[in-house]
């Protein structure tokens, strides 16, 4: 059979994953098999696949695909959010584009729009994922508005009205003016923004005094009923009882005094407009302050307001403060920096906003959440979350649950013309309830709210409900086997800025309805940036499509890309180098592969001589097999604690390095004459052996190119496949001296591959080593005279006059060269050497001096740097006896 030169990756990316398709490979149900269970975090209808998710769905993957081959029923399941202000706003932006506004439909036609966008364009993402190898359980796909993961929202939304933990009020809301619709406080996103300062003069009435304050917002100057100071500052002790006019609208307001106000800060005075700031608000409610609200629901002047009706609310802030410049009005403005809030999803400045809403008391739903990270029960990883997430939940605000849009899940209240309202699934039933407050209720009048729930009020049961929707109804104890079986997931993969969104939210439904947690581990992802440290967004241009990436590095290179630098928690420095070390890799297995299956494998040579494996080889296969089975314990390890870019740079080194570079270059036949010689059969297949383990290895890092070389190596059955191979096995006896021989006989090769550049000397011109020790041989010198091209390596007690040397730990070496060696420049590369090493024991010898160090740290590690100093000795003494000779 004929192997490709070059690695094909966009022909084995289309077998494989069609063939695993086909195969089922991905399909999970529950058996007697042990469930390793990951739900997606649904990334919104509306998306497209970016950087973010390609990090996020790599590590999923990889998690999923070890489990898979340890044995485990491993279950991804995948799916969509419907991204209520998200996906409202392309439908919309759709119907402008065709000349429909949305004020001229229906709420049904509206939504028939929303669902045919969503089939036409809701799948775009999911289908992106199978490119990058996601080995979702595609059979399971959910979306959050299917009708029975829709129902259960409504049920939850009953039952927790029904235990007493929804309310409806008016309440300050954080309003987003383009989106049209509340947010809540987690989907503010304070920027930091240069503003403006502006001291306004109030005229006290009836005198020609003024008060002056400070204000970043003169816009709402209309919506002033008050006047508020200090009741301990003494500048102000004059205007108890006075009134102050208020500039624009003339409006006569009460001077109040309140201990909220900051004396020191500013002029110690406040502006109280209770219709825009929520501080502002609790002041009028204490004081019984008129509310005027100045701003429309999208930004504009209002007709309350009493001026600049209609105006934008930013070209209106301008005028105003010419119009007040102009009336002596300002004293000064002052250019500041301060936070301003901005509506995640539509980037429009927020506004607070009295409103009527639905809101879910958080104080007692959410004990158990909080309670269940602190105790370990829910890990965070990395642990350094653990004390944000304890600050937001112990500062838990009520949750806004309303928004003010159509698409989503209507909230179940209905109401009729009497100010009754009731809570439940279907206007026959509302008009029953209503009917028993009220016998005389006109059905005709009985309205449904016109609100939806918030978007996480629906994510927030996505690991119970993508099993079972039905059984917030139902009750746990009649839950399906779906749920029985899967639930509680393990691994939950996301984001820190969604930690408390959802994560978060996740923990409190699970506890709420579950009475137990939904998931054991939280990975925590960092955020991918480019290689200046910005965020990637399309507005800057920094983020590259990753369907273009694996078209050109292929997915296997960028999975090992992206992985290569991204600490869990900590942010990803995305550079495209990173893909193409990627591809790189990927194209070293594959070399490797070719080379190991070009070897000529015979028991008997052409000239009939019997092949034997050699002593080299013998030692190679004895070191690489210790070598495999402690690093696979170093992987398994990493694998464990979550540290994934560990896990894969420690498979990264153990392939390219040990295998590639030192196993394989040790075992390889001779060339004789220009032509390789056969290999053994047994070093064959130990090598084959070898190989087959470390595919398994990687597979989870790179599934396409090692399944491809995995159905290459041998003819296998349609179900032997690499994606359900078994994971490797440790050994329960690793030999550790002699991987300790083989760190020393690797760096003995490297001085003399080192010796030859320096002289240069001829890779193919054979070189003798002799060690100065009282052994009389190794159990690598075979595999040392083979990797070194040495003609000999031999011992001795003496030191060898006129030879090249150098040290090892605390052994002496010494090369005979046929040339004479340069006495000047062996001098000075020998004091240099001398220097270097006495510069090192000198900072050894400063750290065990300190009486601290020597007091706190471990005896082990005392012990390592005694071992520094005496080695460091060692190499000092024989570099001074070598310049001494010389000289």
């Amino acid at each position: 059979m004929e192997i490709a030169k070059t690695y094909n990756s966009a022909l084995a990316e289309r077998t494989w994953y069609q063939y695993w398709l086909d195969n089922k490979f991905f399909k999970s149900t529950p058996d007697h098999r042990t469930p390793y269970t990951i739900v997606i975090p649904p990334p919104n209808v509306t998306g497209v696949l970016h950087m973010g998710h390609m990090l996020n769905n790599t590590i999923q993957d990889v998690l999923i695909r070890r489990a898979r081959m340890l044995g485990f029923n491993a279950c991804w399941v995948p799916g969509t959010d419907h991204a209520s202000i998200a996906t409202e706003a392309k439908v919309v932006a759709h119907l402008k584009e065709n000349g429909i506004q949305k004020s001229d439909l229906s709420r049904e036609d509206f939504l028939k729009h929303a669902w045919d966008w969503k089939e036409k364009y809701g799948g775009i993402i999911l289908e992106q994922l199978k490119k990058l190898g996601a080995s979702c359980d595609w059979d399971r796909t959910r979306f959050t508005m299917e009708k029975d993961l829709s129902e259960a929202v409504i049920d939850v939304f009953i039952d927790l009205y029904n235990k007493g933990h929804i309310y409806r009020g008016v309440r300050m809301v954080n309003w987003d003016p383009e989106g049209l619709t509340a947010v809540s406080d987690e989907e503010v996103i304070h920027k930091e923004a240069q503003s403006k300062l502006v001291y306004v003069k109030y005229q006290i009435e009836g005198t020609n005094d003024f008060i002056t304050i400070a204000t970043t917002r003169p816009e709402t100057i209309m919506g002033d009923t008050a006047v508020c100071v200090n009741p301990a500052d003494e500048r102000y002790t004059h205007l108890k009882g006075k009134n102050v006019i208020v500039p624009v609208v003339n409006r006569v307001v009460p001077v109040i005094f309140d201990d909220y106000v900051d004396k020191d800060f500013g002029t110690g005075t406040l502006k109280v407009t209770p219709a825009h700031d929520i501080n502002d608000f609790n002041l009028g409610q204490r004081h019984k302050l008129q509310t005027i609200d100045v701003l429309t629901q999208d930004g504009k002047i209002s007709e309350a307001a009493g001026a600049y009706v209609g105006m934008d609310r930013f070209a209106c802030r301008k005028q105003i403060i010419k119009d007040l410049e102009e009336k002596g009005l300002v004293s000064k403005i002052e250019e500041i920096k301060n936070k301003v809030g901005y509506s995640e999803r539509t980037n429009a400045v927020i506004e607070p906003r009295l409103s009527m809403q639905w809101f879910l008391k958080m104080e007692t739903v959410s004990k158990p959440a909080l309670e269940n990270v602190l105790n370990g029960e829910i890990k965070l990883i990395p642990d350094k979350f653990i004390n944000t997430y304890k600050h937001w939940m112990e500062n838990v605000h009520d949750w806004c649950i309303s928004r003010q849009l159509w698409w989503g899940q209507r909230i179940p209240a209905w109401y009729d013309n009497q100010g009754n309202t009731v809570i439940c699934k279907t206007k026959e039933e509302a008009i029953t309830l209503l009917k028993s407050k009220n016998p005389e209720v006109n059905i005709n009048v009985v309205k449904q709210d016109e609100d939806v729930l918030d978007t996480w009020f629906s994510s927030w049961l996505w690991p119970i409900t993508v099993f079972d929707p039905d059984v917030i109804r139902k009750g746990k104890e009649n839950a399906n086997d779906d749920l029985k079986y899967y639930y509680p997931t393990n691994d939950l993969v996301t984001a820190p800025e969604i930690l408390f969104f959802w994560v978060a939210r996740m923990a409190i439904a699970g506890y709420e309805w579950m009475g137990e947690k939904p998931f054991t581990n939280v990975y925590l992802t960092g955020i991918v940036r480019d290689k200046l440290g910005r965020k990637m967004s399309k507005s800057l241009g920094n983020s590259p499509d990753p369907l273009d990436l694996i078209e050109k590095y292929g997915a296997d290179g960028v999975r090992v890309g992206m992985l290569l630098c991204s600490p869990a928690g900590n942010d990803l420095m995305f550079d495209e180098s990173y893909c193409e070390q990627g591809r790189n890799f990927a194209n070293k297995v594959w070399n490797a592969f070719r080379l190991i299956k070009g070897f000529e494998v015979a028991s008997v040579a052409q000239n009939g001589v019997e092949v034997l494996q050699t002593e080299a080889q013998k030692a190679a296969i004895s070191w690489f097999d210790n070598k495999l089975s402690e690093q696979l314990e170093i992987i398994n390890d990493h694998y464990s604690k979550y540290r994934m870019s560990d896990a894969l740079m420690a498979t990264y080194k153990l392939v390219w390095d040990d295998f590639c570079a030192w196993y394989l270059e040790a075992i390889k036949p001779e060339f004789i004459d220009g032509k390789a010689q056969p290999i053994d059969s047994a070093t064959f297949n130990i090598t084959i052996s070898y190989l087959e383990s470390l595919l398994k290895i990687m597979h989870p890092w790179m599934p396409f190119i090692t399944e491809e070389i995995w159905h290459l190596l041998k003819e296998r059955d349609a179900k032997d496949c690499i994606i359900v191979a078994e994971w490797p096995k440790t050994k329960t006896n690793l030999d550790k001296k002699k991987l300790a021989e083989f760190e020393v006989s690797k760096e003995l090769v490297a001085m003399v591959r080192n010796v030859r550049a320096q002289k240069q000397l001829s890779p193919k011109e054979k070189l003798e080593v002799i060690e100065r020790s009282n052994a009389t041989r190794s159990y690598f010198d075979n595999t040392i005279i083979k990797l070194a091209n040495l003609s000999a390596f031999s011992y001795t007690k003496e030191k060898v006059e006129g030879a090249f040397s150098f040290q090892i730990k605390t052994t002496e070496f010494y090369i005979p060269l046929a040339i004479n060696l340069n006495k000047e420049e062996e001098i000075e590369r020998l004091t240099k050497e001398l220097e270097y090493n006495k510069g090192f024991l000198k900072s050894v010898q400063i750290k065990l001096s300190n009486e601290k160090f020597v007091a706190n740290a471990k005896p082990e590690v005392i012990a390592v740097e005694r071992k520094k100093e005496s080695d460091a000795l060692s190499k000092i003494k024989s570099i001074e006896e070598q310049l001494s000779v010389l000289n």
